[in-house]
């Protein structure tokens, strides 16, 4: 199966589209110069807030809205972490104060979080869930740094490894490999990827991790203020983090710095596959050259087409998610009992890719078509499990009801993606009316006249719909657009934008930048 990585760098965001086999399975987006990607973060926070009765506290991490966080998820070594923090100081040593602090007194399963935690204490945590709805972050005070290879965990003693390497000879090599580098009071989990990996690999692993985490003591000790502390990844280096394989095809990137960052994370956590990213430099919008840009209109919307004529019909509420199956015109076979199995198993699959292309997360409830046969339900169930296999969020799939209702539970750990398919246009504004189409580009060269004689622009770039662009530019010598060029004396490099409704335009100066009037 191939997997292509399309990595859409703008101004102000970066979109990645994970492609199997060229059709669309995970779609994020990271807005640059803002708080970006959460999940993983550490913050030094400050405890705001004690709720007895939730045996939890309210955190202040710079958020508009207040961090949660249980009394379970202190941590068993809670008590170090907390000795650490309110000892350090710049006149400390910082690394012997690490290492001589004692992590055998560890936190008992039924305590109260008021006998740990008072208002104003500084406290170091992650956010294992970013803000939700009304909901700010979920925090843990159990620091969790992940690599490709291992997961460090400062004040830990244990080395554990996945139960996925099956291989005793290589859990052993492993344990005692990274036991031999590990330096006093960390503890690692080795995780499956790092089954065969040479000893020179999981060293530097092992101190860039370390590094990150130790780089972070100047800040707790310089002040105890709120402050973000690290970022665990970006979106764009934990998904290469958790999936690139021999599978990963290609990875194609527009924008250099980007890539060449992407290389370089490459060439460190799986040396001699950084040959698969490639800069694209088409000219035009690489979602657009990708056919990225149709399967996302095509699937966020609230309608979704299945095959044959079936279809989704997705819903959001604050509690859960819905989802109905339908089989529409779709008449093919004449057993309706073989019909229906045949629509919900590839409503199925395309449901279980719904969830990771939208990030669906909590509960959600399906509504398949009715069957009769039992034997077609368990069918149905078990194919159901094989399509989210694939899926890295935790999930648990549970049998159809007699109502033919399946009940998913998937991790829930950021607000599901929501991207609006249905346009208000900018030419009516929703009125249903609009100007003469034969006097748009009278309208156009008005424009142009403005910009040419008034602002003494002589290079342009005219960002239309792909339908303008086309009536814009027929013909070689007797397209509207050498008209212009030779009537003003000027260049204009005419651009079909898909996002653009069909009269809307955008007059630009040749590097993107609109022009005022």
């Amino acid at each position: 199966m191939d997997k292509d990585l399309i990595i859409d760098v703008r101004k102000d965001d970066i979109s990645l589209a994970l492609l199997e086999n060229h059709r669309l399975i995970e779609y994020n987006k990271e807005e640059l110069g803002g708080r970006g990607y959460n999940v993983g973060d550490v913050y030094l926070g400050k405890v705001k807030k004690i709720l007895p009765s939730l045996n939890a506290a309210f955190v202040d991490i710079g958020d508009e809205k207040d961090a949660f966080v249980h009394y379970l998820d202190l941590g068993l070594n809670f008590k170090a972490f907390d000795y650490f923090v309110k000892k350090l100081n710049p006149n400390t040593d910082s690394r012997s104060l690490f290492e001589g602090v004692k992590i055998d007194d560890i936190l008992e399963k039924e305590g109260r979080v008021a006998d740990f935690l008072t208002p104003g204490q500084p406290i170091v945590v992650q956010i294992v869930k970013e803000p939700i709805s009304t909901k700010g972050s979920r925090l843990t005070a159990e620091i969790s740094i992940a690599g490709r290879n291992m997961v460090l965990l400062p004040f830990a003693d244990k080395v554990s490894i996945s139960q996925k390497i099956n291989s005793k000879d290589e859990k052993h090599r492993l344990e005692r490999l990274v036991y031999s580098i590990l330096p006093p009071n960390y503890g690692v989990i080795i995780r499956t990827a790092a089954e065969g990996k040479k000893a020179a690999v999981l060293d530097a692993e092992l101190k860039s991790l370390i590094h990150k985490w130790e780089d972070s003591w100047p800040l707790i000790a310089r002040s105890k203020s709120v402050q973000k502390l690290f970022s665990e990844n970006g979106r764009t280096t934990t998904i290469l983090r958790d999936l690139l394989n021999d599978s990963f095809t290609n990875i194609h990137v527009n924008d250099e710095a980007i890539c060449k960052e992407v290389i370089d994370y490459i060439a460190m956590i799986s040396p001699g596959q950084e040959k698969i990213v490639k800069l694209y430099r088409g000219h035009e919008p690489i979602f657009d050259h990708f056919e990225v840009t149709r399967q996302i209109k095509g699937a966020f919307g609230k309608i979704v087409s299945i095959k044959q004529g079936a279809y989704l019909v997705i819903e959001h509420t604050e509690a859960l998610h819905v989802v109905d199956v339908n089989s529409g015109i779709r008449t093919k076979m004449k057993d309706q009992e073989d019909n229906s199995l045949e629509v919900n198993m590839n409503a199925a699959d395309e449901i279980a890719r719904q969830m990771r292309l939208r990030d669906m997360g909590g509960i959600v409830i399906v509504d398949f078509i009715d069957m009769e046969s039992q034997e077609h339900r368990n069918q149905l169930f078990k194919h159901m499990q094989e399509a989210m296999s694939g899926d890295r969020a935790k999930h648990t799939v549970l049998p159809l009801t007699k109502f033919g209702l399946m009940q998913i539970t998937r991790q829930r750990v950021r607000p599901v993606t929501e991207i609006k398919t249905a346009e208000t246009c900018p030419v009516c504004h929703g009125t249903g009316k609009v100007g003469p189409t034969i006097l748009q580009d009278e309208k156009l060269e008005r424009e142009l006249a403005f910009y040419v004689k008034e602002k003494d622009v002589r290079f342009f770039l005219l960002k239309v719909s792909p339908i303008f662009e086309a009536y814009l530019t027929k013909g070689l010598w007797k397209s509207i657009r050498s008209k212009w060029e030779r009537k003003y004396k000027c260049r204009i490099k005419v651009e079909g934008d898909t996002d653009f409704s069909i009269l809307q335009s955008q007059w630009c100066r040749l590097n993107g930048d609109p022009l005022e009037e």
